[in-house]
Order: structure tokens, then C-alpha cells, then sequence
């Protein structure tokens, strides 16, 4: 095997691929980045099992082949090296000859034979959507995705499909986030795609109009961005009727600012440490929010100009969920609906029914935090 092709492409393949490549697995392969040169290109493949990542790259082929090389050191390799070109060699005993300028490496490899299969799609279903739209819709649900959870798929994401709409749901038990946007007509269908893969994938996203496409198998999904295709695994299991999560009803609803709200809650969240948590205490009602923290450190009160219609109500919230919401609105002002202190916070944008936000309630002790 033996190629030649520019440093800082090869360099930025390797530094995309390697993030999905395993640190520790009982397979030694998978600790590393699959190199296949054929046909004037070199593809590199990483995998751990649950999710692949693949991408080519312009390359002078003299040799076709395929190697592995641990991905940590190679890719530490390629970073540093001088020159604008590289040149890569392999023989039958697999040592690598690694050349830049004068820098040269010689590196043992492992045969590509040792390498798992990535898993294939046959696209039973196909979906195309502008890579700046995808991008924003996983941002905007990501921050929802259970990290934990006795649900396993509730670490991912729910794709629904139809109605001319995609929608994406992430849910973690004390939050809800939904987002939708119209796509030419397609077949109804739903499924759960892990938070790694959707974290992956908005990396590789652009904030372009370029067509992003997904293949949807069985069990698995594929991302077609731009050079790179992102294969992952699906997640099974029942995912939470969000429907009937939602409230049916409000008595308060509320228009605010959301960097104003923003600002209010982080300073009077100032007080909040890891050691010392309490909920932030919101007081809806006289045409403002007032809000306020105590701990052990000390207290801080806040207010900050709403436009409010209804019921006075007096609620608490873990900051940090509710911070999560305002910071993933990306507008400038939020409508929010509250249904009495112990029923979730909506939140939406003023106009339209792009995203929902739900956010639970702390419940407060009476007379204090």
C-alpha cells in the first residue's frame, strides 16, 4: 500500500473520524482508523460498535491497500508533521512508513482483516434536508437528552415523520424539547437516534442550504454530510407519549425578553454551587417576574418587566434546566404558559409552533426555599 495526498486534508479527516473511534476496546482494531487507498482516494473509517464514521480524500495511489493504525498516534503523527505533503507507505509485514519534509516515522499497523464490518443500509427509506435546518433542530433538542436514564432510549432523540413535518423530541425526565419543520411529503415513521450520534453528526453539519441526506433501515440510520457518512445504531424501546405530557391548559401566560430573563436567572443563580442547590423561586404576576435564591451562602432577589395575562402564580425551578430552555430558544422574545405552581412551564416562540420547550417544576417550601 502506498499514497501521497495533502497534510491538512488528511489531518482533518483523521481529526473527525477519530471521535468515534473506541479508547478502550477488547477488539485492538477498533482503536484504530481504518485506511483504504484505491482509485485515486484514501477512505478512513472509524467504529466502536454503536456508531461509524467514513470519509475520503483526494490521494496519489501508487500502491492500493488497507491498514489500521491506532488512531491516538496517528493521528498525533499527522498533526505535527512539517510539510504540506504526506507520503504513506505500508508492506507486507505492516510497518508503516510515515514521510513529511524531514520527519519520518516508521509505525507497525494491523491488518484491515482484524477491522469489523461496518453494519449496511439498503435505504429502505430516504429523507433530504438542508444541513443548516438539521443542524439547528438537533441543537435546539439536544440539551433534553437524558444522559442517564432507567429508559436507555430516552439517551436519544425521537425522529417522527409525516404530515409533510419532521419533529424531534428529547425528553430526560424533568424537561421536554420539541422541534418541527415542514420537508417535501414522506412516509409516516418514527425513531430514536442516540445523543452521540446526533452530537457527532451537528459537528459535520454546515450552516449551509446543502442537502443533508438520512437513510433509515431497520435498525440502523445513515447521515450523508457533505464527504462524511455517520452510521449508527437505533435505539429500541417505548419512547415517552409526549403528547400526553403536555398540558391542556394554561392560566398565566407570559412574554419576555429571553436575555433579560437569561441575565436575571444567572445572577441570582450566583448563589447555587454543587454543594449548595436550591430552586430558584419565580413570582409571576404585576406585570413582572420577580425571582429569588437563598442557600447557605446567603440571598439574592431579582426582577425583571413581563407582559402577563392571568392568574398570579408563584413557582420553583432548577435553574440550570430552565437556563438550558431560554439559551436554546434563539429568538429574542418567548411566550410562556403556566398552568398553577406545580403543573410544567411551556415554552415557545411568540409566533409559530417551531419548538417546545417543558420544563418541570421544584416544588417550594412554604415560607422558604
Amino acid at each position: 500500500m502506498q499514497f501521497s495526498c495533502d497534510r491538512q486534508k488528511l489531518n482533518d479527516a483523521v481529526l473527525n473520524v477519530q471521535r468515534v473511534v473506541s479508547s478502550k476496546s477488547s477488539i485492538p482494531a477498533l482503536e484504530g482508523i481504518l485506511l483504504t487507498a484505491r482509485d485515486g482516494s484514501v477512505r478512513l473509517c472509524g467504529f466502536d460498535l454503536e456508531i461509524g464514521m467514513t470519509t475520503e480524500l483526494p490521494a496519489d495511489v501508487k500502491e492500493p491497500g488497507s491498514i489500521v493504525m491506532g488512531a491516538k498516534l496517528f493521528g498525533d503523527i499527522v498533526r505535527r508533521l512539517p510539510s504540506q505533503k504526506v507520503s504513506f507507505s505500508s508492506d507486507e509485514k505492516l510497518v508503516t512508513q510515515i514521510e513529511s519534509g524531514e520527519a519520518k516515522f516508521s509505525v507497525s499497523g494491523i491488518p484491515s482483516e482484524e477491522y469489523p464490518e461496518l453494519p449496511r443500509i439498503n435505504g429502505e427509506k430516504s429523507v433530504s434536508i438542508p444541513s443548516s435546518t438539521l443542524k439547528g433542530m438537533i441543537r435546539q433538542t439536544l440539551f433534553a437528552v437524558a444522559e442517564n436514564d432507567a429508559k436507555p432510549v430516552h439517551t436519544g432523540t425521537l425522529f417522527e415523520l409525516g404530515e409533510g413535518k419532521l419533529r424531534l423530541v428529547s425528553v430526560d425526565g424533568y424537561r421536554l424539547a420539541i422541534r418541527e419543520e415542514p420537508i417535501a411529503d414522506t412516509k409516516s415513521d418514527s425513531f430514536v437516534v442516540p445523543g452521540k450520534t446526533l452530537s457527532e453528526a451537528m459537528k459535520l453539519l454546515s450552516d449551509t442550504d446543502d442537502e443533508v441526506e438520512l437513510q433509515i433501515g431497520l435498525r440502523h440510520i445513515l447521515f450523508r454530510i457533505g464527504d462524511y457518512t455517520v452510521i449508527s445504531r437505533l435505539l429500541e424501546g417505548e419512547f415517552l407519549d409526549w403528547r400526553a405530557s403536555l398540558p391542556k391548559t394554561g392560566t398565566t401566560e407570559v412574554r419576555v425578553s429571553v436575555s433579560n430573563f437569561i441575565a436575571s436567572l444567572e445572577r441570582v443563580s450566583l448563589l447555587i454551587t454543587e454543594r449548595l442547590r436550591s430552586p430558584v423561586r419565580c413570582l409571576f404576576g404585576d406585570e413582572s417576574i420577580r425571582l429569588s435564591c437563598a442557600t447557605a451562602i446567603g440571598r439574592a432577589n431579582d426582577r425583571l418587566e413581563a407582559t402577563i395575562t392571568g392568574d398570579d402564580v408563584e413557582m420553583g425551578f432548577n435553574s440550570h434546566y430552565l437556563l438550558d430552555a431560554l439559551r436554546n430558544t434563539e429568538c429574542d422574545e418567548v411566550k410562556i404558559r403556566l398552568n398553577g405552581p406545580l403543573s410544567p412551564l411551556t415554552m415557545t416562540p411568540v409566533s409559530g409552533e417551531s419548538f417546545l420547550f417543558l420544563v418541570l417544576p421544584v416544588r417550594l417550601k412554604s415560607g422558604g426555599d
